[in-house]
């Protein structure tokens, strides 16, 4: 994952994980969440929690068959007062399963790629983390501060999603508004030296690679800003966009964050 260790990625999913937690706090269980509008925050909590336990599960039982994944799932606590502690517990959880040791061991990797199973739901786990915790924020009325390694790697994660074998059996419909002939979009950091993702979208579908190129568009802003953009919690206009923005809104329209 480009510019995270495996370290540093366990760290971050608790870390943000908490972010979460103290965001729903003060929004409160019945709140609505802005950027996720069929969900309050109640939804939002229950989602992270089990979604964390659920991987955890998948990594401790070292489970390589799709066919196998665990089907039950861990109550959310009734009282909203106990949420942080579930929370934490599921961070830590699914943190502590994605350890060294299980770095290369085999585990089902939903996207078919190249990482290994726990490599693939250690990226995931973060991504769920920060992503629903801007929804959260949103429900709370705050901002939430992203650092610029952790969302350069998120970035980097997205696109690996939406262009891993499995995405065009999971969201036929987009895979196939991403082709192309040879439209080109770059997304620039400002905030890090591993900032630059260029996509091309081709007949047999896009494909994109960390470099800074001339493109037909360049979307550019803090990496967090970008990522809030990529996964549509923030418009296309909070970030700079030079170029074809005809482009860039048509990427966004058929994409989204794979959890939602």
């Amino acid at each position: 994952m480009t510019g995270l260790n495996a370290d540093r990625t366990r760290r971050a999913i608790v870390d943000h994980t908490r972010r979460l937690a103290e965001a729903a706090a003060a929004a409160g269980p019945d709140a609505a969440v802005p950027t996720a509008p069929e969900w309050t925050v109640t939804d939002l909590v229950r989602h992270l929690g089990q979604t964390q336990h659920w991987v955890a599960d998948i990594i401790e039982q070292r489970i390589t068959d799709p066919t196998r994944l665990p089907t039950e799932l861990p109550e959310l606590p009734a009282d909203p007062r106990e949420w942080p502690a579930w929370l934490a517990e599921s961070a830590n959880r699914v943190a502590t399963a994605c350890s060294d040791d299980a770095l290369d061991a085999p585990v089902f990797n939903a996207a078919g790629d190249e990482r290994s199973g726990t490599q693939f739901w250690l990226s995931s786990m973060l991504n769920e983390a920060v992503v629903h915790g801007f929804d959260a924020a949103a429900a709370a009325g705050r901002p939430l501060d992203v650092e610029a390694d952790v969302a350069a790697a998120l970035i980097t994660n997205h696109l690996r999603m939406l262009t891993s074998p499995t995405w065009a059996l999971k969201r036929p419909d987009s895979a196939q508004a991403l082709r192309g002939t040879g439209q080109t979009l770059q997304w620039r950091a400002t905030d890090t030296a591993e900032g630059a993702w260029f996509v091309e979208r081709r007949p047999e579908g896009a494909t994109w690679q960390p470099a800074a190129r001339p493109a037909d568009v360049t979307i550019i802003g803090s990496a967090a800003a970008l990522l809030r953009t990529l996964t549509r919690r923030s418009p296309l206009g909070s970030v700079d966009v030079d170029g074809d923005a005809v482009l860039a809104r048509h990427w966004l329209d058929h994409t989204a964050h794979v959890s939602d």
